[in-house]
């Protein structure tokens, strides 16, 4: 009996360290990983993270349709992507949530979130969370900001208050976006992600 329990639970272990290992967040300096991998974005285009990718560098946000905190920070990523775009910075959303895709995360209800909100970004399905599993994403909304020679010099959280936007004091992804058009090092590095779990396949 005592063995039983004992091998139960290095099992367990076992099972958590791989689930740890398999979503350990890319280090900062990292190179994007799965550059070529191609997506499915909400107008039927199939892209990949290489195709956006500015000569600034490159905006990938892990979101969703269904979480309170995205929708919280959604009129600011719509900012965020106007100011990418000036800087010369591509910007990509990803839905990574496949074990939900029948409540409200599949391509179709993308397409109808994108066109309700208004989306000026491109807005992409991560079919079985590849992309997110790569870069060790675990919330939505997710944040890693490359520069332009795609090494990741920011990952974390939009800013510093998705409650408020008035409230805002440190608007982390749009700084580095302004410090890498203007060639200057990211100050901030990295914050702790506020959202809600990536819904993985189990």
């Amino acid at each position: 009996m005592k063995a039983l329990k004992v091998i139960s639970v290095c099992i367990l272990i076992s099972f958590v360290v791989t689930e740890v290992s398999a979503q350990q967040s890319l280090s900062i300096g990292s190179e994007t990983p799965l550059t070529d991998h191609k997506v499915e974005d909400v107008n039927g285009r199939t892209i990949n993270l290489s195709e956006i990718a500015q000569q600034n560098g490159l905006v990938v946000i892990f979101s969703c349709n269904t979480c309170p905190m995205v929708s919280r920070w959604e009129d600011r990523m719509k900012a965020l992507a106007n100011s990418a775009r000036l800087n010369n910075i591509g910007l990509i959303v990803l839905n990574p949530n496949e074990r939900i895709r029948e409540r409200g995360e599949s391509l179709e209800d993308m397409k109808r979130r994108s066109t309700k909100q208004t989306y000026n970004f491109v807005y992409a399905l991560d079919k079985d969370h590849v992309i997110a599993d790569a870069f060790g994403a675990t919330k939505t909304p997710e944040v890693f900001v490359f520069d332009g020679s795609m090494k990741l010099v920011y990952k974390g959280s939009i800013d510093d208050n998705p409650n408020n936007p008035s409230g805002v004091t440190k608007r982390y992804v749009d700084d580095a976006v302004q410090a890498l058009a203007s060639g200057n090092q990211v100050e901030v590095s990295r914050s702790v992600p506020k959202g809600c779990p990536i819904k993985r396949n189990e």
